[in-house]
């Protein structure tokens, strides 16, 4: 296991190992967090909180109706489609708490792949925000999915303030399409329901699956990554462990931007925070970063999480400067490379350290992450968290030793047990015990690893292999351009080269100027041969930029 001899000032603040049978199950998991902190703020979601009671209460109620009044059973697996609102995390422990298995879904997803999921994941059940139901309408009969629970975005927001915002929802700002769901229940009616039934504590085990969580992984191909309450619950106690270097159990205050629905959310901001007691704030809408920055100016925050793109977008804004960032002790970015150029900035305006940190869907997710307290490196995601192996691994098999760069294979209890129903993509990632990641990367000198890139994204020029992240990075750190993209283009003499995508914030910035600084910085074979100038660049639900769809465009296109 791992060694952190950068932690020899501060014995007591990392441990080496977690325990994974801390608790028998997520469900023990929130009696204890019930127990510690049941008064204090769980979640806060458009200025109405949720306390650690109140969500063991209504989790209960919920948990009540779906396995007492409807036709599911232990073991079904229950869709969530909502963005970061108070119902999730109710709704999450709710199924948790009735037996059952949580399938994370994207509301931004098209209907085609919703069904796609559902019926991979075998649905029978789904809680969904109305402002999708349109969408569930048009699939659901070809589905598996027998009982739907629909809410609304007021729905825990209290009488009065609930009525004006689903009035504004509906009527003023029209954001909810026409939808005929008849068999649907209410989100509010559910737990009325619930609350009159005597809860019926089901029999769940460690290794019993928890959630499925639908990723591309590393062969592009959507499945659901199986984990189950063991790997959870390890993951848990590796954030916590990690965190608790400079975070105070019930005294934090989070900042959740990413949604819930994300791994790298969930994990971190939910279950992580949760365990020392932290209250989370729910930021539903993100990108309407004015009034993201209007929470941040009201809230006292010691925690924030996101990746890069977020933090670059909120360095952007005039008005971010103007934000009290005397209370923040812990800034991390993941789900993407973190730019060079927007930690060094995240430095300046915030006086604070915006640390990296690395993990997949498959491991829960997290595997490493920079330290808390002590040395830190930026361009690196950090040391493995406790009770988790990192090795490197050559084309041919071989380990490679400090600084030769190969496959980051990675073994711990987070690690997932599979993919759900299919053993092909299983064993093609797995090695033993040993998850294969799918990113390039080596050891430096003191441990601290350095992603270089995704294996399948690797350009590949004449034979030399180009790391797009290197060129983003070099590109990125001029003060003219505000996001940039780099993939292979087909070349027919080369192989490929590389085209960078730029989306400028100088708007008189050259091509030139960008060749010349790229020239000071890449050897020829990595420099862009093709630059093209956009008004934006495609993005995932959480706002990575997609290079795959950035390579469908330019599939067919051989220079």
């Amino acid at each position: 296991m791992a060694e952190y001899p950068w932690l020899k000032n501060y014995p007591d603040k990392v441990p080496h190992e977690i325990d994974p049978d801390q608790y028998e199950s997520l469900l023990d998991f929130l009696d204890d967090c019930v127990t510690r902190f049941g008064d204090l703020p769980a979640f806060e979601n458009m200025g109405v909180e949720l306390s650690y009671k109140e969500l063991d209460e209504q989790s209960t109620a919920l948990a009540n109706y779906l396995s007492q009044e409807t036709s599911l059973v232990k073991g079904d697996r229950i869709a969530l489609q909502m963005p970061n609102v108070l119902q999730y995390p109710i709704s999450l422990f709710g199924v948790l708490k009735a037996g059952m298995v949580v399938v994370n879904t994207n509301p931004q997803y098209k209907p085609s792949e919703m069904e796609h999921q559902f019926n991979d994941a075998g649905v029978k059940g789904i809680i969904i925000l109305s402002t999708f139901a349109f969408k569930l309408e048009e699939v659901m009969q070809h589905t598996t999915v027998k009982e739907v629970i629909v809410a609304e975005v007021g729905d825990m927001l209290g009488s009065f303030k609930g009525a004006v915002v689903d009035f504004m929802v509906k009527r003023v700002k029209k954001m909810i399409p026409d939808y005929n769901l008849p068999t649907a229940i209410n989100f509010g009616d559910a737990l009325k329901k619930g609350k009159k039934k005597t809860y019926q504590r089901p029999e769940v085990k460690s290794s019993d699956l928890a959630l499925l969580q639908y990723t591309g992984g590393t062969t592009g191909v959507a499945k659901g990554a199986a984990l189950s309450h063991r790997n959870l619950i390890a993951n848990i106690e590796q954030v916590a462990g990690w965190m608790r270097a400079s975070l105070i159990d019930g005294q934090e205050v989070t900042i959740t931007p990413l949604p819930l629905y994300h791994v790298f959310a969930l994990t971190v901001n939910c279950f992580g925070m949760m365990r020392i007691g932290a209250k989370s704030v729910l930021i539903t809408d993100p990108r309407k970063m004015k009034d993201f920055i209007k929470v941040l100016k009201k809230t006292p925050f010691t925690v924030i999480t996101g990746i890069n793109t977020l933090f670059n977008g909120l360095l952007q804004q005039p008005d971010f400067k103007d934000v009290d960032f005397s209370k923040l002790k812990v800034a991390v970015s993941g789900g993407m490379a973190l730019q060079m150029a927007v930690a060094e900035r995240w430095k300046q305006v915030t006086g604070n350290d915006l640390v990296e940190g690395y993990g997949l869907s498959e491991t829960s997710p997290l595997l490493t992450c920079n330290p808390i307290i002590g040395k830190q490196k930026l361009g690196t995601i950090g040391l493995p968290v406790p009770s988790t192996e990192i090795k490197i691994i050559g084309d041919e098999g071989d380990e490679k030793p400090v600084g030769e760069f190969g496959e980051i294979w990675a073994r711990g209890p987070q690690v997932m047990t599979g993919y759900w129903q299919n053993q092909k993509e299983t064993d093609i990632v797995m090695e033993g015990d040993w998850f294969k990641t799918g990113d390039i990367g080596f050891f430096d000198a003191d441990g601290f690893i350095k992603i270089v890139d995704r294996k399948k994204e690797m350009v590949n020029v004449s034979g030399m292999k180009v790391f797009p992240n290197e060129v983003e990075d070099v590109i990125a750190s001029m003060p003219g351009v505000l996001e940039v993209g780099v993939i292979g283009v087909p070349h027919k003499t080369s192989g490929e080269v590389v085209k960078a995508f730029i989306v400028k914030k100088d708007p008189n910035l050259t091509q030139d100027e960008i060749l010349k600084h790229c020239k000071e910085h890449l050897v020829a074979y990595k420099m862009p041969k093709h630059i093209e100038f956009r008004e934006e660049l495609p993005k995932s639900n959480v706002g990575k930029i997609l290079r795959k769809e950035l390579r469908k465009e330019e599939a067919n296109n051989v220079v």
